[in-house]
């Protein structure tokens, strides 16, 4: 049995190399597993689960990956969501229709027996100040509800702008500031008292050591996928031993399980 976690797609309708190469993982690489985390910006952005019921491109994207979801559920594997930065507009219908199930936006799991809090990561980005308080305001349910009832061209061109803005502000930005804060990483931990933390959003692949209480602890980073490229964290039951979670990256060409093993293991510091 095995669990797989994945991060930040960014799905478009105007990335078909990768949306193929998405598809090709869930045929391949998460055919047979127990469960499926997707830890948010599955798509590039969203805006609305009524965009699919237009003949917008991207409603053709979605309407293909919930038939690939669907069918990785049917075929015994549990998939869960949370929502990413890009994406937090999907809803019930969306998450029904790919028999996925929505987690808050932090949860404590058990992966193949290891406990661990997963989340997409932005949260822990505290001191990007100007972020947090937009991260705030959207989430927030009046806000949403007039996003909503917004017409779709607008809010297409909304989400459009607001990409542009996110792009610009953060070229002023120091790294540091776009990076997770250290405190909130460990008082997370603390709170769920777990010693493993797997979170995307930051692109910055790598797993971090670091204490916690006392206790050594790890934070495993996924990251971003390309045309070429995509990244999961697989957690293999063991009857011998205790398992691990393992950040890789691999070929969306020839993902793991497609025609053999094509996946590179990053080290563990």
């Amino acid at each position: 049995m095995r669990t797989l976690l994945i991060a930040d797609m960014h799905l478009s309708n105007d990335t078909p190399e990768l949306n193929q190469g998405f598809y090709r993982y869930l045929e391949h690489t998460a055919k047979g597993a127990e469960d499926l985390y997707i830890l948010g910006d599955l798509f590039d952005a969203w805006i609305g689960d009524d965009l699919l019921d237009t003949p917008h491109p991207l409603s053709g994207v979605a309407h293909e990956v919930i038939e690939r979801l669907r069918a990785l559920s049917d075929a015994g594997t549990s998939i869960f969501f949370i929502h990413g930065n890009r994406d937090f507009l999907i809803g019930e219908r969306f998450i029904n229709a790919c028999q996925a199930t929505l987690l808050p936006d932090s949860e404590q799991v058990e992966l193949q027996g290891v406990a661990a809090v997963i989340l997409h990561g932005d949260s822990l980005c505290t001191k990007d100040e100007a972020y947090m308080a937009f991260r705030a305001q959207s989430r927030h349910p009046e806000w949403q509800a007039q996003i909503l009832a917004m017409p779709l061209e607008q809010r297409l061109e909304l989400a459009k702008s607001l990409r542009m803005q996110s792009g610009d502000a953060n070229a002023n930005k120091a790294e540091a500031i776009m990076d997770v804060t250290h405190e909130e990483v460990v008082a997370m931990m603390e709170r769920h008292g777990v010693n493993i933390m797997i979170h995307g959003h930051t692109h910055r692949p790598k797993v971090h050591d670091l204490t916690v209480e006392d206790v050594p602890a790890k934070r495993f980073v996924l990251g971003d996928w390309d045309e070429q490229h995509g990244w999961d964290i697989v957690v293999e039951h063991s009857s011998e031993r205790h398992p691990e979670p393992v950040l890789r990256q691999f070929s969306l060409t020839n993902p793991p399980g497609f025609d053999g093993e094509s996946h590179q293991a990053l080290p563990k510091h």
